[in-house]
């Protein structure tokens, strides 16, 4: 009995290796590659919408500052209340909360929204209101005993002097000092006073402020206006 000829025998043999390997492959690596694209894209997402919240929440703090003036300070912005919900094709309405702190250290929670255009990125409709503070917003009570004003005012002084060598005549407004809180649990006593620049020139007037770790009364930073 005539053998088939041996091309019948290992054509499909070849075939259904090909079968069996090289096409589990591909379709593998057809979806490593879908895989890494919708990661890609949805990484992309979360940055332009991370992005797109930054630039609402900064121009909400231009909205306090313009209407609060100095007395908003340390505006600060709670990321775990944000909420972004598509309001129209190409616009996008961004709602949150934050808070700043307002005369004498208080604390004054505020809630705010915008709408943000998903093509340019331009923001508008900025509003914010303020909120009732509720009980768990204690004042500003802070532990004394370690802190020294005299120190504050000579770290004062000197880093005026570094600033300005041939100051004279600076002087200390005492009534002016003022504690507030600070990043970190940190304490900022903050005051103003007056200088010459050089001798003979009119008195300027500065303003000064040091941060201090509470616990030890160790100043951190001294920082002047002048």
């Amino acid at each position: 009995m005539p053998l088939p000829p041996k091309g019948d025998t290992i054509a499909p043999t070849l075939s259904s290796i090909h079968q069996a390997f090289v096409m589990p492959a591909r379709n593998a690596t057809h979806v490593l590659l879908l895989a890494l694209l919708s990661a890609a894209g949805v990484a992309h997402a979360q940055a332009e919408a991370a992005k797109a919240a930054d630039d609402c929440e900064a121009a909400v703090t231009e909205s306090v500052k313009r209407m609060r003036g100095k007395d908003a300070q340390d505006v600060q912005y709670i990321k775990t209340k944000r909420a972004i919900t598509p309001s129209a094709e190409d616009e996008t309405s961004l709602k949150g909360e934050g808070r700043y702190r307002g005369p004498g250290g208080r604390i004054v929670p505020f809630s705010y929204g915008c709408a943000i255009n998903t093509k340019t990125g331009a923001t508008s409709g900025v509003v914010f209101r303020e909120l009732v503070a509720t009980a768990d917003d204690k004042p500003f009570q802070p532990d004394l005993s370690h802190l020294s004003v005299a120190d504050c005012d000579s770290a004062a002084v000197a880093t005026l002097k570094r600033k300005n060598p041939r100051a004279g005549h600076i002087m200390l407004d005492g009534e002016s000092r003022q504690l507030r809180p600070a990043d970190n649990e940190r304490i900022a006593l903050e005051g103003r006073g007056a200088f010459e620049r050089a001798p003979g020139m009119h008195s300027a007037p500065f303003t000064y402020r040091c941060e201090l770790e509470p616990r030890s009364g160790r100043i951190l930073s001294v920082q002047t206006s002048g």
